[in-house]
């Protein structure tokens, strides 16, 4: 797989550091952001091949920050591939995360080869 680029957005600092060295080992770079209004910020200003976007987080969750990017790329917005985060690993969850637009999904604590291979399932590899 080409490396990509790749935005995760997490609360927490731990989580950002695993995505972020799991990412770097597998080739790809990362940008980091604790929250989902952050996330819709960095994607109004830069172009991502996937985001990482935890469920449960401050202020914006990632479902909803998931909503309103979605509700972006119906009014024009180049559509960008989103795997959801979570600690719920229920196949409900699943369900409710695809429902709502994600492409993806990966329980925590992430694990480098679930990760690989949901990237590469999403990014059609």
């Amino acid at each position: 797989m080409r490396p990509l680029r790749v935005l995760v957005a997490d609360d927490n600092p731990l989580n950002l550091r695993l995505a972020t060295r799991i990412l770097r080992e597998m080739g790809h770079s990362g940008v980091l952001v604790q929250d989902g209004a952050k996330a819709l910020e960095a994607l109004a200003a830069q172009r991502f091949d996937v985001v990482l976007l935890d469920v449960t987080m401050p202020g914006m969750d990632g479902i909803e920050a998931l909503r309103e990017l979605r509700a972006r790329e119906r009014g024009g917005a180049a559509r960008t591939a989103v795997i959801m985060v979570t600690a719920h690993d229920l196949p409900e969850d699943r369900r409710r995360l695809l429902q709502a637009g994600a492409d993806g999904y990966v329980a925590k604590p992430i694990d480098a080869e679930r990760l690989a291979a949901e990237l590469a399932r999403v990014m059609g590899h």
